[in-house]
């Protein structure tokens, strides 16, 4: 009997010792959600954050509006073309090093491009933040996916994650606005350090090492692939936009882009260890979540630089109203992705949920699209508009997060949260090239017609808006029936339960 009570008191001890374990390292993982949350905010807010700073910066600075798309293109052009090799980098050396290593160099380069006194220093500091964000973001993704394997936590935790993704942009628009108002334009860069040693001292403090994986290896030729398969094909969407889609040097650069990108999916079938294995996008939950992250960012992008225009130059809004006027986006993004990822995606999963979301999206482009003159009244059109927007690219970039790493192993985890944000780096870039381009014809079109009165040149740039929310409408559309072909029926939790990738914390 003394035998069998000491058992039972050593059960209970161990009991609660667990217990106490397991509300710890529950803890643990939600503040390891903060610190990759704020990483993650600091890499979409330099997507956005600069814009609205743009204009002073230009005058500060002295360089022409030729020079200024470059601002915004060198950071994206640097992100996009990196982030597959900085994924992989997180499963090579491993993930607590390159989020850290990522926030460090991100926060040196804001700095150098916040005290930028000439257009090629800040050229540069712009260009270094989105090679050292290719670090970061997919350092960030992975984490998350390793750290939360429970599927109702990890529902939770990609929907906030989602959240941030998706609504950085909008956060950026308004932080952009306070900052170069209230502060100077160069706040918008330093404030990056602020976040990053917030960050980076959380990061160390939080995170366990994660050990080298022997079975990942760097793919050299994959790498320049396509490395330079990304920044010709995004250079020469850039390229459109200024010269047309005629000029050689556009077509050139489209062209072989395209063919490097080509050689580089050939590549990866043969070598013996693939930057991009095949199989993280061959599954057809994986592929289409990565597709719908890449097709709404192209219309998101619209969103903020055709209706940040119209706010400032038709309404005269300023910065900081402009971006107070875009947290209705922001609490519909919210509160949906939240939501529909910790609720809605066990019950209904991706395939209905994804093209739902691109549906919603696209009606609120066509308010906008539909309402839209001279002074139209913001409560009454466009506040809606922002909410339907807002709730329905919450449902997508919620599950989609979700989705995009889903049954993905330890050793891929890095490369394919690099997926993801490739996929939203370079849809935001294509997006703004395009619909700059389908804006800028309709603009000229407009004035053919009517003339180049003070009138004419108002009502052009307002149609110029008006065909680019089509524009992005018919985006939206077109992505919900692709996705909803290219998604399989099911739900994730079905194969996440059985799931066995270690906790990062």
């Amino acid at each position: 009997m003394a035998q069998e009570a000491q058992r039972a008191q050593s059960s209970r001890v161990a009991g609660a010792a667990e217990r106490g374990e397991a509300s710890d390292d529950f803890a643990r993982r939600w503040l390891i959600l903060g610190v990759v949350c704020l990483g993650q905010l600091m890499v979409v807010l330099d997507a956005t954050v600069v814009n609205i700073a743009l204009p002073v910066a230009q005058q500060d600075l002295g360089f022409n509006n030729a020079d200024r798309q470059w601002v915004v293109t060198a950071y994206s052009l640097a992100f996009g073309g990196l982030l597959l090799l900085g994924g992989r980098l997180a499963d090579l050396v491993g993930r607590k090093r390159m989020l850290i290593l990522g926030m460090i160099g991100f926060a040196a380069a804001s700095a150098l491009g916040g005290a930028a006194v000439s257009f090629p220093m800040l050229l540069a500091g712009r260009a270094i933040q989105g090679a050292f964000g290719a670090m970061l973001a997919p350092a960030a993704l992975s984490t998350l996916t390793v750290t939360f394997t429970n599927p109702a936590e990890r529902g939770k935790a990609f929907g906030i994650f989602g959240a941030i993704a998706g609504a950085g942009g909008a956060v950026g628009l308004l932080l952009g606005g306070v900052l170069t108002e209230y502060l100077s334009w160069r706040w918008c860069l330093y404030v990056n350090v602020v976040f990053a040693v917030i960050a980076v001292a959380a990061a160390a403090r939080l995170l366990s090492r994660d050990h080298r994986d022997p079975n990942v290896h760097l793919d050299v030729p994959g790498t320049v692939l396509v490395v330079a398969g990304l920044v010709a094909f995004v250079y020469g969407l850039s390229e459109a936009e200024t010269k047309g889609w005629g000029d050689p040097l556009t077509i050139g650069l489209l062209v072989g882009g395209v063919v490097l990108l080509a050689l580089f999916a050939l590549t990866e079938r043969r070598v013996a260890h693939p930057l991009l294995p095949l199989r993280i996008i061959l599954d057809r939950f994986r592929g289409g979540a990565y597709l719908s992250i890449g097709l709404s960012a192209i219309g998101l992008f619209g969103v903020f630089l055709f209706l940040t225009y119209y706010l400032e130059e038709n309404l005269r809004y300023s910065p900081v109203v402009t971006g107070l006027a875009f947290l209705p986006l922001i609490g519909g993004l919210v509160v949906s992705s939240t939501t529909s990822s910790g609720l809605l995606m066990p019950r209904l999963g991706p395939r209905i949920l994804i093209p739902a979301g691109l549906l919603i999206a696209a009606g609120g482009m066509v308010i906008l699209a539909t309402q839209l003159d001279l002074t139209t009244n913001y409560a009454a059109w466009i506040l809606p508009a922002l909410i339907v927007i807002g709730i329905g690219l919450g449902l997508v970039f919620g599950c989609g997060l979700n989705t995009a790493t889903y049954g993905a192993a330890p050793a891929d985890a890095g490369v394919a949260s690099a997926m993801v944000n490739t996929c939203q780096q370079v849809g935001g870039s294509i997006g703004t090239a395009l619909l700059n381009t389908i804006a800028a014809s309709a603009l000229s079109s407009y004035l053919v017609t009517h003339g180049h009165s003070a009138l004419s040149l108002a009502g052009a740039a307002v149609h110029s808006y008006v065909v680019a929310f089509w524009g992005a409408a018919a985006v939206f559309a077109g992505a919900a029936v692709l996705c909803a072909l290219v998604l399989r029926s099911g739900l994730l939790i079905q194969e996440d339960s059985r799931s066995t990738a270690p906790v990062a914390a």
